[in-house]
């Protein structure tokens, strides 16, 4: 059985038609226009690599393994800009630090379970590294000061939000939130607006 889907290209349809602002339409085409290579501007390329691996275990993209959504680059740009996300916890220490800090965490839980680093693990090791930090209680000195299991929900809730920013994500969900002009009127159970996509299978 086919799981149904929605058309491939929808989101970047919409982005040629009145119904997106111009602001929204230059944020969205940013992210499909985004440079296959990124050089880090905040952490260190060793922590950057770890930040990309983390990224890739949290949010797999089998079907994108050539080209995969970037999310590492969003998130060291934000930490660069001193930026906030919009919230954090107040047992977390500010952003910077906090992720600085957590990285470097999970090196520790990395070394603690397989004397090796993160990013020279298999799948399944990064997997249990990640779920051991889940746990709320890894090994790992920096995990007496720092909240792991805040870091780690914060983490998750950033990449996440990274990843379905994408243009490309929003498709495999028939996202088209976006496309917000002139408005929507069709807002009752079951009632599509012209522009919102249908399913396919």
């Amino acid at each position: 059985m086919s799981v149904p889907t929605y058309p491939n290209g929808t989101v970047r349809a919409l982005l040629d038609t009145p119904h997106v602002s111009e602001a929204t339409r230059a944020a969205v085409q940013a992210r499909l226009d985004a440079p296959a290579s990124y050089v880090p501007q905040f952490l260190a390329p060793e922590t950057y690599a770890l930040l990309e691996a983390v990224a890739a275990r949290i949010l797999p993209q089998p079907d994108r393994a050539d080209a995969p959504i970037p999310l590492a680059p969003a998130v060291d740009q934000r930490l660069a800009e001193g930026r906030a996300d919009g919230w954090r916890y107040d047992a977390l220490p500010p952003d910077r630090e906090a992720y600085r800090m957590g990285l470097g965490g999970i090196q520790e839980i990395a070394q603690s379970q397989f004397q090796a680093d993160f990013t020279a693990l298999n799948a399944s090791q990064q997997d249990a590294v990640l779920q051991a930090l889940a746990s709320g209680t890894p090994p790992g000195a920096t995990w007496a000061t720092l909240d792991a299991g805040r870091f780690f929900e914060e983490m998750l809730a950033e990449l996440t939000e990274t990843y379905y920013a994408h243009p490309l994500a929003q498709e495999e969900i028939g996202y088209v939130g976006m496309a917000d002009l002139p408005a929507w009127t069709k807002i009752g159970l079951n009632e599509k607006e012209d522009r919102e996509p249908g399913f396919s299978s």
